[in-house]
Protein backbone atom coordinates (compact mmCIF):
# COMPACT_ATOMS: atom_id res chain seq x y z
CA UNK A 1 0.00 0.00 0.00
CA UNK A 2 0.98 3.43 -1.05
CA UNK A 3 2.43 5.73 2.06
CA UNK A 4 -0.21 8.85 2.61
CA UNK A 5 0.10 12.36 3.76
CA UNK A 6 -1.80 13.47 6.30
CA UNK A 7 -2.17 17.40 6.49
CA UNK A 8 -3.50 19.38 9.69
CA UNK A 9 -5.43 22.01 10.98
CA UNK A 10 -5.86 22.97 14.06
CA UNK A 11 -9.27 21.04 14.83
CA UNK A 12 -7.08 17.84 13.73
CA UNK A 13 -6.92 15.71 16.76
CA UNK A 14 -4.95 13.30 15.32
CA UNK A 15 -1.24 12.35 16.68
CA UNK A 16 0.98 15.48 16.75
CA UNK A 17 2.92 16.38 13.72
CA UNK A 18 6.48 15.59 12.63
CA UNK A 19 6.60 11.77 13.46
CA UNK A 20 6.49 9.02 10.83
CA UNK A 21 3.83 6.10 12.84
CA UNK A 22 2.80 2.66 11.46
CA UNK A 23 -0.69 3.04 9.72
CA UNK A 24 -2.70 0.21 12.12
CA UNK A 25 -1.43 -3.13 12.53
CA UNK A 26 0.15 -3.55 8.89
CA UNK A 27 3.59 -2.65 8.61
CA UNK A 28 3.14 0.61 6.14
CA UNK A 29 3.77 3.95 7.43
CA UNK A 30 1.87 6.86 7.35
CA UNK A 31 3.72 10.20 7.14
CA UNK A 32 2.67 13.16 9.30
CA UNK A 33 3.51 16.32 8.69
CA UNK A 34 3.36 19.77 10.46
CA UNK A 35 2.16 21.41 7.29
CA UNK A 36 0.62 20.96 3.84
CA UNK A 37 2.59 20.00 0.92
CA UNK A 38 2.41 22.43 -1.24
CA UNK A 39 4.41 21.50 -3.80
CA UNK A 40 1.60 20.77 -6.38
CA UNK A 41 -1.50 22.71 -4.97
CA UNK A 42 -1.16 25.66 -7.60
CA UNK A 43 0.60 23.96 -10.37
CA UNK A 44 -1.86 22.63 -13.42
CA UNK A 45 -0.97 20.06 -15.98
CA UNK A 46 1.05 22.05 -18.01
CA UNK A 47 3.22 23.70 -15.62
CA UNK A 48 3.94 19.61 -14.21
CA UNK A 49 4.43 18.55 -17.89
CA UNK A 50 7.19 21.57 -17.22
CA UNK A 51 8.99 20.89 -14.32
CA UNK A 52 13.11 20.98 -14.47
CA UNK A 53 15.05 17.82 -14.29
CA UNK A 54 16.59 18.91 -11.03
CA UNK A 55 12.99 19.28 -9.82
CA UNK A 56 11.86 15.14 -10.69
CA UNK A 57 15.10 14.05 -9.64
CA UNK A 58 14.53 16.27 -6.04
CA UNK A 59 11.59 14.04 -5.09
CA UNK A 60 13.81 10.80 -4.73
CA UNK A 61 15.95 12.46 -2.11
CA UNK A 62 14.10 15.36 -0.85
CA UNK A 63 13.89 14.14 2.76
CA UNK A 64 17.66 12.76 2.98
CA UNK A 65 18.13 16.77 1.79
CA UNK A 66 15.50 18.33 4.30
CA UNK A 67 17.83 16.08 7.11
CA UNK A 68 21.06 17.79 5.85
CA UNK A 69 19.41 21.17 5.32
CA UNK A 70 18.01 21.39 8.89
CA UNK A 71 21.47 19.76 10.67
CA UNK A 72 23.41 22.58 9.06
CA UNK A 73 21.19 24.92 10.39
CA UNK A 74 21.61 23.38 13.74
CA UNK A 75 25.43 22.84 13.99
CA UNK A 76 25.75 26.45 12.41
CA UNK A 77 23.79 28.19 14.72
CA UNK A 78 25.06 26.56 17.98
CA UNK A 79 28.70 26.37 16.86
CA UNK A 80 28.34 29.42 16.10
CA UNK A 81 26.86 30.72 19.39
CA UNK A 82 29.95 28.85 21.13
CA UNK A 83 32.56 30.65 19.07
CA UNK A 84 31.22 33.85 19.63
CA UNK A 85 30.86 33.54 23.41
CA UNK A 86 34.12 32.05 23.90
CA UNK A 87 36.22 33.54 21.16
CA UNK A 88 35.06 36.94 22.66
CA UNK A 89 36.54 36.60 25.92
CA UNK A 90 39.98 37.80 24.62
CA UNK A 91 41.02 40.98 24.37
CA UNK A 92 42.42 40.69 21.25
CA UNK A 93 39.56 39.54 19.44
CA UNK A 94 36.73 41.38 21.19
CA UNK A 95 36.85 45.20 23.49
CA UNK A 96 33.91 42.97 25.96
CA UNK A 97 32.45 39.28 26.72
CA UNK A 98 29.43 38.96 24.12
CA UNK A 99 27.04 36.69 26.31
CA UNK A 100 28.04 33.69 28.31
CA UNK A 101 27.47 30.07 28.76
CA UNK A 102 23.22 31.23 28.65
CA UNK A 103 24.42 32.43 25.11
CA UNK A 104 25.13 29.60 23.90
CA UNK A 105 22.47 27.44 25.17
CA UNK A 106 20.08 29.82 23.43
CA UNK A 107 22.01 29.15 20.09
CA UNK A 108 21.90 25.37 20.41
CA UNK A 109 17.87 25.57 21.22
CA UNK A 110 17.88 28.04 18.47
CA UNK A 111 19.17 25.83 16.00
CA UNK A 112 16.84 22.73 16.96
CA UNK A 113 13.84 24.56 16.65
CA UNK A 114 14.81 26.60 13.55
CA UNK A 115 16.09 23.58 11.78
CA UNK A 116 12.86 21.62 12.61
CA UNK A 117 10.89 24.01 11.50
CA UNK A 118 12.45 24.21 8.62
CA UNK A 119 12.82 20.31 7.29
CA UNK A 120 10.00 18.85 9.96
CA UNK A 121 7.21 18.98 7.12
CA UNK A 122 9.28 17.13 4.85
CA UNK A 123 11.50 14.78 6.79
CA UNK A 124 9.55 14.88 10.43
CA UNK A 125 12.56 16.86 11.11
CA UNK A 126 14.59 14.44 13.12
CA UNK A 127 18.51 15.95 12.71
CA UNK A 128 19.85 13.25 15.15
CA UNK A 129 20.96 9.80 14.58
CA UNK A 130 19.69 9.24 18.44
CA UNK A 131 16.43 10.31 17.46
CA UNK A 132 15.97 8.62 14.70
CA UNK A 133 17.51 5.41 16.09
CA UNK A 134 14.91 5.43 18.74
CA UNK A 135 12.19 6.57 16.70
CA UNK A 136 12.66 3.54 14.36
CA UNK A 137 13.27 1.00 17.34
CA UNK A 138 9.99 1.99 18.99
CA UNK A 139 7.54 1.59 15.58
CA UNK A 140 7.63 5.65 14.74
CA UNK A 141 9.79 4.94 11.54
CA UNK A 142 10.79 2.68 9.12
CA UNK A 143 13.91 1.14 9.84
CA UNK A 144 14.73 1.19 5.83
CA UNK A 145 15.18 4.90 6.22
CA UNK A 146 17.87 4.71 8.94
CA UNK A 147 21.13 4.43 6.87
CA UNK A 148 20.12 7.19 4.28
CA UNK A 149 18.81 9.53 7.51
CA UNK A 150 21.76 9.20 9.33
CA UNK A 151 24.38 9.78 6.83
CA UNK A 152 22.43 13.47 5.73
CA UNK A 153 22.72 14.48 9.29
CA UNK A 154 26.34 13.83 9.36
CA UNK A 155 27.20 15.48 6.35
CA UNK A 156 24.62 18.34 7.28
CA UNK A 157 26.46 18.57 10.66
CA UNK A 158 30.10 18.58 8.86
CA UNK A 159 28.79 21.50 6.51
CA UNK A 160 27.76 23.55 9.17
CA UNK A 161 30.74 23.44 10.97
CA UNK A 162 32.70 24.05 7.93
CA UNK A 163 30.89 27.14 7.55
CA UNK A 164 31.30 28.68 11.17
CA UNK A 165 34.99 27.60 11.20
CA UNK A 166 35.97 29.35 7.80
CA UNK A 167 33.58 32.59 8.69
CA UNK A 168 35.72 32.60 12.61
CA UNK A 169 38.69 31.08 10.63
CA UNK A 170 41.04 34.52 11.77
CA UNK A 171 39.47 34.78 15.06
CA UNK A 172 40.29 31.66 16.11
CA UNK A 173 44.00 32.70 15.08
CA UNK A 174 44.10 35.46 17.41
CA UNK A 175 42.71 33.19 19.97
CA UNK A 176 44.74 30.43 19.72
CA UNK A 177 48.19 32.70 19.13
CA UNK A 178 48.75 31.69 15.08
CA UNK A 179 47.62 30.91 11.99
CA UNK A 180 49.18 27.12 12.43
CA UNK A 181 48.15 26.80 16.57
CA UNK A 182 44.98 24.88 16.98
CA UNK A 183 44.11 23.28 20.57
CA UNK A 184 41.25 21.38 22.46
CA UNK A 185 40.85 24.50 23.60
CA UNK A 186 39.22 25.76 20.09
CA UNK A 187 38.10 22.28 19.35
CA UNK A 188 35.96 22.45 22.02
CA UNK A 189 33.89 25.37 20.54
CA UNK A 190 33.38 22.47 17.71
CA UNK A 191 32.94 19.48 19.10
CA UNK A 192 32.41 18.30 22.81
CA UNK A 193 35.15 17.83 25.66
CA UNK A 194 34.30 16.30 29.22
CA UNK A 195 35.67 18.73 32.29
CA UNK A 196 39.01 17.30 33.75
CA UNK A 197 36.85 16.50 36.74
CA UNK A 198 34.79 14.41 35.66
CA UNK A 199 35.25 10.93 35.65
CA UNK A 200 34.30 8.66 32.34
CA UNK A 201 31.56 7.10 34.04
CA UNK A 202 30.14 10.39 35.00
CA UNK A 203 30.73 12.61 31.61
CA UNK A 204 28.77 9.10 30.09
CA UNK A 205 25.76 9.14 32.14
CA UNK A 206 25.34 12.87 31.37
CA UNK A 207 25.10 12.45 27.77
CA UNK A 208 22.66 9.31 28.95
CA UNK A 209 20.57 11.46 31.13
CA UNK A 210 20.40 14.53 28.94
CA UNK A 211 19.24 12.37 25.65
CA UNK A 212 17.00 10.47 28.01
CA UNK A 213 14.66 13.89 28.85
CA UNK A 214 14.83 14.69 25.59
CA UNK A 215 13.05 11.73 23.92
CA UNK A 216 10.67 11.54 26.73
CA UNK A 217 9.63 15.01 25.79
CA UNK A 218 9.82 14.48 22.65
CA UNK A 219 7.78 10.87 22.66
CA UNK A 220 5.21 12.84 25.06
CA UNK A 221 4.06 15.95 22.52
CA UNK A 222 3.93 13.63 19.76
CA UNK A 223 1.42 11.61 21.52
CA UNK A 224 -2.04 12.26 20.73
CA UNK A 225 -3.55 10.70 23.96
CA UNK A 226 -0.91 13.08 25.94
CA UNK A 227 -1.00 17.17 25.33
CA UNK A 228 0.49 17.68 21.86
CA UNK A 229 1.44 20.79 21.77
CA UNK A 230 -1.07 23.12 18.79
CA UNK A 231 -0.31 23.30 15.31
CA UNK A 232 2.90 24.89 14.17
CA UNK A 233 4.30 25.02 17.85
CA UNK A 234 6.51 21.72 18.28
CA UNK A 235 9.63 23.59 17.35
CA UNK A 236 8.62 26.22 20.45
CA UNK A 237 8.40 23.19 22.47
CA UNK A 238 12.05 21.61 21.13
CA UNK A 239 13.42 25.10 22.09
CA UNK A 240 12.58 25.11 25.64
CA UNK A 241 13.54 21.41 26.09
CA UNK A 242 17.11 21.50 24.50
CA UNK A 243 17.25 25.53 26.45
CA UNK A 244 16.67 23.33 29.66
CA UNK A 245 18.72 20.76 29.17
CA UNK A 246 21.58 22.86 28.16
CA UNK A 247 21.39 24.96 31.08
CA UNK A 248 21.08 21.37 33.97
CA UNK A 249 23.62 19.33 32.09
CA UNK A 250 25.96 20.98 29.59
CA UNK A 251 28.39 22.26 32.13
CA UNK A 252 30.25 19.24 32.46
CA UNK A 253 29.96 17.38 28.45
CA UNK A 254 28.85 20.12 26.71
CA UNK A 255 25.58 18.37 25.96
CA UNK A 256 25.71 16.95 22.67
CA UNK A 257 22.75 14.87 23.11
CA UNK A 258 23.32 14.25 19.24
CA UNK A 259 26.04 12.37 17.90
CA UNK A 260 25.75 13.85 14.77
CA UNK A 261 26.31 17.45 16.09
CA UNK A 262 29.57 16.25 17.93
CA UNK A 263 30.41 13.93 15.32
CA UNK A 264 29.93 15.99 12.13
CA UNK A 265 32.46 19.28 13.87
CA UNK A 266 34.89 16.96 15.42
CA UNK A 267 35.69 15.25 11.95
CA UNK A 268 36.00 18.85 10.65
CA UNK A 269 38.48 19.64 13.03
CA UNK A 270 40.66 16.61 12.59
CA UNK A 271 40.40 17.70 8.56
CA UNK A 272 41.77 21.37 9.24
CA UNK A 273 44.56 20.98 11.88
CA UNK A 274 43.41 19.88 14.87
CA UNK A 275 44.87 16.60 13.83
CA UNK A 276 43.87 13.49 15.90
CA UNK A 277 43.53 15.06 19.54
CA UNK A 278 39.83 15.26 19.08
CA UNK A 279 39.77 11.37 18.68
CA UNK A 280 42.40 10.08 20.91
CA UNK A 281 40.94 12.91 23.71
CA UNK A 282 40.27 9.98 27.03
CA UNK A 283 40.18 7.06 24.83
CA UNK A 284 38.57 7.39 22.28
CA UNK A 285 35.44 9.96 23.94
CA UNK A 286 34.26 10.75 20.59
CA UNK A 287 32.53 7.34 20.40
CA UNK A 288 31.76 5.83 24.11
CA UNK A 289 30.48 9.21 25.53
CA UNK A 290 30.00 11.60 22.05
CA UNK A 291 27.99 8.49 19.98
CA UNK A 292 27.29 5.83 22.46
CA UNK A 293 25.64 7.74 25.20
CA UNK A 294 22.89 9.64 23.35
CA UNK A 295 21.83 6.69 21.35
CA UNK A 296 21.52 4.67 24.80
CA UNK A 297 19.92 7.70 26.46
CA UNK A 298 17.56 8.19 23.63
CA UNK A 299 16.97 4.46 23.78
CA UNK A 300 16.38 4.19 27.34
CA UNK A 301 13.98 7.60 27.63
CA UNK A 302 11.83 6.12 24.44
CA UNK A 303 11.56 2.49 26.73
CA UNK A 304 10.73 4.35 29.62
CA UNK A 305 7.66 6.78 28.33
CA UNK A 306 6.31 3.58 25.92
CA UNK A 307 6.38 1.39 29.24
CA UNK A 308 4.88 3.60 31.81
CA UNK A 309 2.66 6.32 29.45
CA UNK A 310 1.97 5.33 26.15
CA UNK A 311 -0.61 3.03 24.50
CA UNK A 312 -0.41 3.46 20.98
CA UNK A 313 0.23 -0.12 19.12
CA UNK A 314 2.64 0.76 17.41
CA UNK A 315 4.76 0.01 20.48
CA UNK A 316 6.83 -3.12 20.46
CA UNK A 317 6.01 -2.52 24.19
CA UNK A 318 2.27 -3.13 23.67
CA UNK A 319 2.55 -5.88 21.24
CA UNK A 320 2.28 -9.07 22.64
CA UNK A 321 3.83 -11.03 19.38
CA UNK A 322 5.88 -9.18 16.34
CA UNK A 323 3.81 -8.06 14.04
CA UNK A 324 2.84 -9.92 11.08
CA UNK A 325 1.74 -8.14 7.71
CA UNK A 326 -1.59 -9.69 6.59
CA UNK A 327 -2.82 -8.97 3.46
CA UNK A 328 -6.19 -6.92 3.80
CA UNK A 329 -8.78 -6.80 1.21
CA UNK A 330 -8.73 -3.14 0.85
CA UNK A 331 -4.66 -3.54 -0.18
CA UNK A 332 -5.51 -5.77 -3.52
CA UNK A 333 -6.15 -2.81 -5.52
CA UNK A 334 -3.21 -0.49 -3.85
CA UNK A 335 -0.74 -3.50 -4.69
CA UNK A 336 1.91 -3.16 -7.28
Amino acid sequence: MSDQKLHFSPSNDSIAPSLKVPAGPSTEYTEVVAVPDQRYQSDDEDTIAHRSLWSKYRDFAREPLAEFLGTAILVILGTGANCSTALSTSPKVASSPHGGALSGNIGWALGVSLGVWVCGGVSAGHINPAITIAMATFGRFPWKKVPVYIFAQLWGAIFGAAVIYGNYYHAINVFEGGAGVRTLATAGLFGTFAADYMSNANAFFNEFLGTAIFLIVIFAFSDKKNIPPPNGLQPLVLFLVVLGIGIATGLQTGAAINPARDFGPRILTSIVGYGGAVYSFRNQYWLWCGILGPISGALAGSFVYDVLIYTGSDSPINRSAPFRKERRPSDASNSV
